[in-house]
């Protein structure tokens, strides 16, 4: 059958044991520990600002309304006492009454992997990395930029595994378009249960492709459907197609993700001078009106299930119309969504973001302000941390690298520093004394593996022994390092049954022809 023409039907391992963290492609790597952000969140607006823009989402909520393009999701609302206009479409929010909604959601919940060391918590002072997501490009050194295949998905997932610093999988990341569409969330997720124990990402086009999404997690967890319901394992994100519309086929998905209490992030896509007002403030206003409309909505649904506030605000060169990311602005208003989701009491999203064209200088410095950004913000969920290219259209291999060294040194920056007596050091100060060197001093020897953060990347060698070695820059070296994870890689088996309940699901679901766009 074509699904197992295509890797779906894999080796088995008989034994269930759990290996020991690996140190990837013979890299230095952080532990696996989730990071806790242990700064004060940063305000780039004021408590006045932050309720004007909010007093101004409610004048767009209530007055000009968001349009729910799926009839199922306009009889929830209207049977919860949300106004709907003439057309059966446009929703009219009252204030209060969206409030009431909005704070029915948790402030935060586990989102659970595979094991019980990969669960995660969103929202708080968490944060957690994802892998990059949707794109329909990859690229690399050796091949350039090609059209999305499901190899490279493969490939992709098992670097996200074997990278300490990916903590779950935001969606494909790289769509795999040799596969039919309407199994490929099949194929693509059984692969993912398998390369993979970190928490997967489903994509709500449609109820059905919802539906077969949680029993793949469900089968891969090892547990029942009434487990499920309580422990939150599969997450989707639905973008409002700005401005003020919610797609029908994302509302279903929604629905359905609501009901089993799976979290969705519900992030607006705009971009200021396009899809939203050019002015930052009235772009935020937008995305605010546009997110606090589909939170209520999945209220509606199932009252207290997990959602995320989703940010994805940026500005867009307004001579060609592309979009811009890592920039100012981008910066700003992910800062102030920050501000804007904890006012509400609940998670929030952002993005690790770049619209370079290739992995180089501009890559590296718009995902530093994006990163920075993230962390400033006090953002629980980074998606699009790793790989980002192109504004979204491709995955690069040494991107992810960069993007995972970037993260690690993110993640060090959150560590404390210690200031007790051993710390502060003035006894070995005093050992030493003017003139000497620390190198060899018993307190900087105890200390010697551990003092600082290891770089993946940084070649710290004087240029003539860098050039003698070959010159390699750090995207060359990335090009490197991903090979050699990805040669050191080992499958995290799946138990045996569990192996054999996922193959059959999958291959009924095949058989009966998956699901058709929209279903």
């Amino acid at each position: 059958m074509y699904y197992k023409n295509i890797g779906l039907t894999m080796s088995r391992n008989r034994s269930s044991r759990q290996r020991k963290p690996r140190v990837a492609g013979g890299l230095h790597q952080q532990s696996r520990q989730q990071a806790r952000n242990p700064y004060q969140p940063m305000q780039v607006i004021s408590e006045d600002q932050l309720e004007a823009i909010h007093q101004a989402s409610m004048q767009v909520l209530c007055d000009t309304g968001v349009e729910f393009q799926s009839p199922k999701a306009v009889a929830i609302l209207r049977a919860r006492g949300a106004t709907i206009g003439k057309d059966n479409k446009r929703v009219h929010f009252d204030p209060n009454w969206l409030m009431a909604k909005v704070a029915l959601a948790p402030s935060e919940f586990i989102l659970h992997g595979r094991r019980p060391d990969r669960h995660l918590c969103i929202g708080g002072n968490a944060m957690a990395y994802g892998m990059v997501a949707s794109t329909p490009n990859v690229s690399d050194l050796d091949r350039g930029r090609i059209t999305g295949n499901y190899e490279d998905y493969c490939n992709l997932i098992r670097l996200g595994e074997a990278l300490n610093v990916v903590e779950l999988q935001g969606g494909y990341p790289v769509e795999p378009c040799d596969i039919d569409v309407n199994i490929r969330h099949l194929v693509a997720g059984a692969a993912a249960v398998r390369l993979t124990t970190k928490p997967l990402n489903a994509y709500a086009l449609g109820a059905k492709r919802i539906e077969d999404m949680l029993e793949v997690t469900r089968i891969a967890r090892g547990i029942d459907s009434a487990t499920l319901l309580q422990q939150p394992s599969l997450h989707s994100v639905v973008n409002a197609n700005s401005p003020l519309i919610y797609d029908a086929t994302l509302l279903e998905g929604a629905i359905v993700m609501a009901k089993h209490n799976q979290p969705v992030v519900y992030t607006p896509f705009t971009l200021a001078g396009a899809m939203a007002p050019i002015t930052m403030a009235g772009a935020l206003v937008q995305q605010n009106a546009e997110c606090l409309a589909g939170i209520a909505f999945h209220q509606c649904v199932s009252p207290g299930s997990p959602v995320v506030y989703g940010s994805f605000t940026s500005n867009v060169d307004m001579k060609s119309g592309s979009p811009a990311f890592g920039t100012p602005e981008y910066a700003q208003a992910t800062i102030a969504s920050g501000q804007l989701a904890r006012k509400y009491g609940l998670p929030i999203r952002a993005s690790n973001a770049n619209a370079s064209n290739t992995t180089d200088a501009q890559a590296a410095y718009e995902a530093q302000m994006s990163l920075w950004a993230c962390m400033m913000g006090n953002i629980n969920y980074v998606l699009h941390a790793l790989g980002w290219q192109e504004g979204g259209l491709c995955t690069s291999y040494e991107k992810v690298i960069l993007d995972a060294e970037m993260i690690q040194m993110h993640k060090a920056f959150m560590q404390p520093m210690a200031t007790d007596v051993d710390a502060l050091a003035a006894q070995a100060i005093g050992e030493v004394g003017p003139g000497s060197h620390f190198f060899a001093s018993p307190h900087t020897m105890s200390r010697y593996e551990s003092a600082f953060y290891t770089p993946i990347l940084s070649d710290w060698r004087n240029f003539e022994n860098w050039r003698d070695a070959g010159s390699l820059d750090a995207t060359q070296r990335a090009n490197r390092i991903w090979k050699q994870i990805l040669a050191e890689y080992e499958e995290p088996k799946l138990d045996a049954a569990i192996d054999d309940e996922l193959s059959a699901f999958v291959a009924r679901r095949v058989e009966e022809g998956g699901a058709v766009p929209g279903e």
